[in-house]
């Protein structure tokens, strides 16, 4: 037995799994749906946009499976005494999720090849880092030195992504509209404010000596995280998509009318 959780305890984690499922699922159905209201050539982002909440889907559901087997309800409480809480589903989704993230904001902007190509390569070589490096970490001892030490070095690639998106990638967007330039400032700081909350449920553990609080508030805090920074980045890489698409003149209610139709239905 490793851990004991009152009703509410154990329940708002329960909740919170059972949000980010619902939110992740609302998520891939909207941007399933919005992929006809873009010019084709964003197509790509859009796809990466609803792979990553597909993948985080599957992934939310495991982990619900496997919070809900952990535990049994005995005496009043919530003791876990089952199979043991894979939190190895958490950090496979973010393998898969966060370099396709950084992707899709890099995809949209449509940039020159090169720009794309080399930005791309240390992205999401940096976001493999992150994530590799942060794994051994999670899985050591709260009070252990190796705990400490893999959190540091995981916060690495993560300082590094963020120079690459708020200077290198600022300087590619001189010849974007004030519109998508403001559209991503705003996924810049979604990433920087958002991946913020992981670190601090990373090492909840280590300031929070009530070990089944502690465990609540990483459990909790980081599916804040998921939601912010994959469904609310998604909606606003859709957004960019649109902006972009209606600057280049696309409209989508013309699409499947006949030749000269076009120009007929604007003068009605």
């Amino acid at each position: 037995m490793d851990l004991t959780l009152t009703e509410a305890q154990f329940y708002l984690v329960y909740n919170a799994f059972s949000f980010v499922i619902a939110s992740m699922g609302a998520a891939f159905i909207f941007f399933l749906l919005v992929r006809g209201r873009v010019a084709p050539k964003y197509h790509t982002a859009l796809t990466l946009t609803t792979l990553v909440v597909a993948i985080a889907f599957y992934h939310y559901v495991r982990i619900f499976d496997s919070w809900n087997s952990a535990f049994s309800f005995i005496g009043g409480e919530f003791v876990q005494d089952g199979e043991p809480f894979n939190e190895g589903y958490r950090y496979v989704d973010w393998l898969l999720t966060v370099p396709l993230l950084l992707a899709e904001l890099v995809v949209v902007l449509k940039l020159p090849k090169d720009s794309t190509k080399s930005l791309l390569t240390r992205l999401i070589i940096a976001a493999v880092a992150m994530i590799l490096l942060g794994w051994p970490g999670e899985i050591s001892p709260v009070d252990s030195t190796a705990r400490t030490v893999w959190g540091i070095a995981s916060t690495i690639p993560f300082l590094y992504i963020l120079y690459v998106l708020f200077i290198e990638l600022g300087r590619s967007l001189e010849r974007q509209s004030s519109g998508v330039r403001k559209l991503v400032d705003s996924l810049r700081y979604i990433i920087l404010i958002t991946w913020g909350i992981y670190p601090l449920a990373y090492i909840a553990p280590s300031w929070i000596s009530n070990e089944a609080t502690a465990e609540v508030v990483r459990q909790v805090g980081y599916s804040i995280g998921d939601v912010l920074a994959k469904p609310l980045f998604g909606l606003l890489v859709v957004a960019i998509a649109i902006t972009k698409s209606r600057e280049d003149g696309f409209d989508p209610d013309q699409i499947g009318l006949p030749a000269g139709a076009a120009g007929e239905s604007s003068t009605t």
